[in-house]
């Protein structure tokens, strides 16, 4: 791949960050070696300062949202604008100058070595100036979650520095309305990807995060990301596993009720236990159509995602 020419896209989320963005724009190199074009997008996700204006004067292209419409929308935006600009390798970073856009030709070596279709900058790899211990610990336990339900082995499952190869930018078809960070790495699970980290630097942040105003709000909205995710990805093994249970359930409560019929004739006292074991077995069943109905959309969409891809690819 380094033999090649190679153009590398720089896409920078961003609301109202008019005191970092410049400061980020500046520290990304201008040159890196096996790169041979360098390309700046920040996306102004309805700012209300003067975020887009210093982010055109300090050399980026500056794509604008009106009005808010949050991370996951900014960073699929810059990614398809990265794609249409024939990006080779995408990196996406935060407008907040937390991270160390310096180490940027330490995130795409990897891919530049074809070790790896996604890397990750890893902030419990690398070094973190400051984290409040409830977003260390929210932070790690996320992570937890996605290498479980991902089959990554992960140390940062949250950050915002990342790069991607071109093929695999085109897979990512970002169903979230919130964040896009868990769903990435769900997908690239999905297409077999190969996922790499790179410890990386963690500054403190000059003010209050944007994306995070509230610990347990966050937490909510992300573990309905992650849940909403699995499920379209997985849905056949998530339904089949819960039916399975409400069936193993409905079958272990009639077993008491078939012996005591087998021994007397009679159901008898049991016929509660008989109601519930019905209920356990019909309601297993049910769980278990569900799922086979939501493998059958899950198909369908797979259908779409693959003509998504080659219009895109064109």
């Amino acid at each position: 791949m380094q033999g090649a020419s190679m153009k590398l896209v720089v896409t920078i989320p961003a609301y109202n960050e008019e005191k970092t963005i410049a400061k980020v724009i500046k520290e990304i190199p201008k040159k890196i070696r096996g790169i041979n074009s360098i390309e700046i997008i920040v996306i102004d996700d309805g700012s209300t300062d003067n975020t887009a204006k210093i982010a055109e004067e300090a050399g980026a292209i500056v794509l604008k949202h009106h009005g808010n419409r949050g991370l996951a929308a900014a960073f699929k935006t810059g990614l398809d604008a990265a794609l249409e600009r024939g990006a080779d390798i995408i990196v996406n970073t935060d407008a907040d100058f937390q991270y160390n856009q310096k180490q940027i030709p330490e995130l795409i070596k990897p891919i530049l070595e074809k070790k790896a279709d996604i890397v990750l900058g890893s902030r419990f790899k690398g070094w973190i100036e400051e984290m409040p211990l409830s977003k260390r610990l929210g932070n790690k336990l996320v992570t937890k979650v996605v290498s479980f339900v991902s089959g990554y082995r992960i140390s940062d499952a949250q950050t915002g520095f990342r790069a991607f190869t071109r093929e695999a930018a085109l897979r990512m078809n970002i169903l979230s309305d919130y964040t896009y960070t868990q769903e990435t790495l769900l997908i690239a699970a999905e297409y077999k990807f190969k996922v790499a980290e790179v410890p990386v630097e963690f500054r403190k942040r000059a003010d209050r995060s944007r994306l995070i105003s509230s610990i347990w709000g966050y937490a909510k909205k992300v573990a309905l990301t992650i849940l909403l995710a699995y499920l379209s990805y997985h849905p056949l093994k998530f339904f089949l596993s819960i039916g399975g249970v409400l069936i193993l359930a409905g079958l272990l409560a009639g077993l008491r009720v078939l012996f005591h019929y087998l021994a007397t004739g009679l159901v008898g006292p049991y016929l509660p236990t008989a109601l519930l074991s019905a209920l356990l077995l019909i309601l297993g069943f049910e769980v278990v159509i569900i799922g086979l109905v939501a493998e059958i959309v899950k198909f369908n969409r797979k259908v779409e995602e693959e003509i998504l891809y080659r219009l895109k690819k064109k």
